[in-house]
């Protein structure tokens, strides 16, 4: 998913404003450069698209120090737009390294990123302020929390995660003991922390957050429908048919400002910047739940963050560049 977003932007920033330099790590560790499309293959397939291998600016096994002293002068970058979903690049670990730079980069800095990755701090944050939460327990070993009070706590039906793990993997919907057993099981396999939850009936509702000290929501909301037992890894990237994408979302008009306020207030709690797309349930009394916050929203032809700004007003190509000046800011 992180290749598809870095296509995509890649894509719509102008050649005539942005000299584009193209930096990719495959899981190996090893380290890719390039400068236009051709630095990846098969953008159009979610499970085909990999790094063409046989490029001569393929570095394999260096990393970013060494890549600095090449051909590639990395000190002449005016900013970077990491755009590595998920562990060491969304959670501030990539946002250490270019602090170590002195860069500019787009999104949260490395506060942002680390508080936002992990839900249960996040949680915290949100509802010491008053911006309501799902009810969840915190497990840091699998025997912290039998099923049965699992239960008795949240509902008959719920949902394990990893804590510190983003686009639903490790997530599983669970409602027997057996189930919670392999969803316990597979959750701490990816992370040591995990989160049991209360399973929320209610509307899925995006919102999406732009600016440094102030702010803004876009204006219009989108709304998830899910066509999967709930919105999974497989239903967000792999299944074209996984979700209906509903922009706008039909709702009423103080709803939606209640709803965008709130994130608002709650990217500003949790030291967010640049950008952020912010998650939430509306119940049936239209009374909302703020389920998450991602620094690093996706930028997929079908992601929600790029599509609500155009809905907004704001094209693709003017949102990057508000993010890049954003970063420079």
């Amino acid at each position: 998913m992180s290749l598809i977003s870095a296509f995509n932007i890649q894509a719509a920033l102008s050649r005539e404003k942005y000299n584009v330099l193209l930096i990719g790590i495959d899981k190996n560790g090893g380290w890719f450069l390039g400068n236009d499309q051709s630095f990846l293959k098969n953008v159009e397939d979610v499970r085909k698209v990999s790094f063409e291998t046989n490029l001569p600016a393929r570095l394999p096994q260096r990393n970013l120090a060494e890549i600095e002293q090449s051909t590639v002068n990395l000190a002449e970058v005016d900013v970077f737009f990491p755009i590595t979903h998920g562990k060491l690049g969304e959670d501030g670990a990539l946002q250490g390294l270019l602090e170590l730079f002195g860069k500019p980069y787009v999104g949260a800095d490395v506060y942002g990123s680390a508080i936002c990755m992990d839900k249960d701090v996040t949680k915290r944050l949100l509802r010491e302020h008053g911006i309501p939460v799902t009810k969840y327990r915190l497990l840091r070993k699998p025997e912290d929390l039998a099923f049965e009070k699992a239960v008795s706590e949240l509902g008959e039906t719920l949902f394990v995660k990893p804590c510190r793990e983003g686009s639903s993997l490790g997530v599983s919907k669970v409602r027997t003991a057996e189930e919670f057993e392999e969803a316990l099981r597979q959750a701490f396999a990816a992370d040591r922390k995990v989160l049991v939850e209360e399973a929320v009936s209610g509307r899925e509702i995006e919102c999406s957050v732009l600016g440094n000290d102030s702010p803004e929501a876009a204006a219009v909301l989108g709304e998830i429908a899910p066509t999967h037992e709930f919105y999974s890894y497989e239903a967000k990237y792999v299944d074209k048919d996984g979700a209906d994408l509903i922009v706008p979302a039909e709702m009423d008009l103080e709803v939606s400002q209640k709803i965008r306020k709130a994130a608002v207030d709650a990217f500003q709690l949790t030291e967010c910047r640049g950008m952020a797309r912010i998650d939430f349930f509306l119940l049936q009394d239209n009374s909302f739940i703020l389920n998450e916050i991602n620094t690093l929203p996706g930028f997929t032809n079908i992601s929600m963050y790029p599509k609500l700004w155009e809905a907004s007003g704001l094209p693709y190509p003017e949102l990057l560049d508000r993010l890049i000046e954003l970063a420079m800011e």
